[in-house]
């Protein structure tokens, strides 16, 4: 995948150096990496007229999430883009029209091979962030062509149900609910949640 002129691909890296607080390896990959998942499913405006087209799954909740957001639009609020915890430099790209859907993955030798690159520079940090703008999209990914199967409870647009957890009473969205001796609960109430109430503020 040609690279965009030198000025503007460094334009493209001030938005998410702005949004994240720093420039870094991570998103200069995240942005290689959805740039060339646009491209492979031939998605050309990904915030325009091709915004229902796409769904992205990310891989790690890290620098290359918040890029890959910003080059694709795609958003946990607009249910576009799915958090699979794995903490893999990877993200799959899907094409709700056509069904194509890509999983690219980060190659662990870019990394070493940053160094050929800038062999003068001693910073490493630095080397891998200024290597990921120039190497060849071959040397910094693989790419599989994979099936991802998107229950109708997962995709955008508007909850499709809303009920009342039968424990907590706070309402779940989204098909989210299960089921347990015939009682409707959340998940937190169901198996445990990540959270322990120690105290109740009296809002209400």
């Amino acid at each position: 995948m040609p690279l965009p002129s030198t000025t503007a691909f460094e334009t493209l890296l001030l938005e998410p150096a702005r949004v994240h607080g720093h420039l870094c390896p991570g998103q200069v990959l995240g942005i290689r990496m959805a740039m060339l998942g646009l491209k492979e499913l031939g998605i050309e405006e990904p915030k325009g007229k091709d915004r229902k087209s796409l769904i992205v799954f990310v891989e790690m909740d890290r620098c290359a999430t918040d890029a890959i957001q910003f080059v694709t639009g795609c958003s946990l609020g607009q249910r576009t883009m799915k958090f699979m915890d794995y903490g893999k430099m990877a993200a799959t790209f899907v094409n709700l029209k056509t069904g194509k859907a890509l999983r690219i993955v980060a190659k662990e030798e870019a990394r070493a091979r940053a160094k050929e690159y800038f062999p003068w520079m001693e910073d490493k940090y630095f080397c891998q962030m200024e290597a990921y703008k120039v190497m060849p999209d071959h040397e910094l990914f693989y790419i599989e062509t994979v099936r991802v199967n998107i229950p109708l409870k997962d995709m955008p647009g508007k909850p499709r149900k809303r009920v009342m957890c039968g424990v907590c009473g706070e309402y779940v969205q989204d098909m989210r609910e299960v089921k347990i001796d015939g009682k409707v609960l959340c998940k937190a109430c169901a198996y445990g949640g990540y959270y322990a109430i120690e105290e109740l503020s009296g809002y209400e």
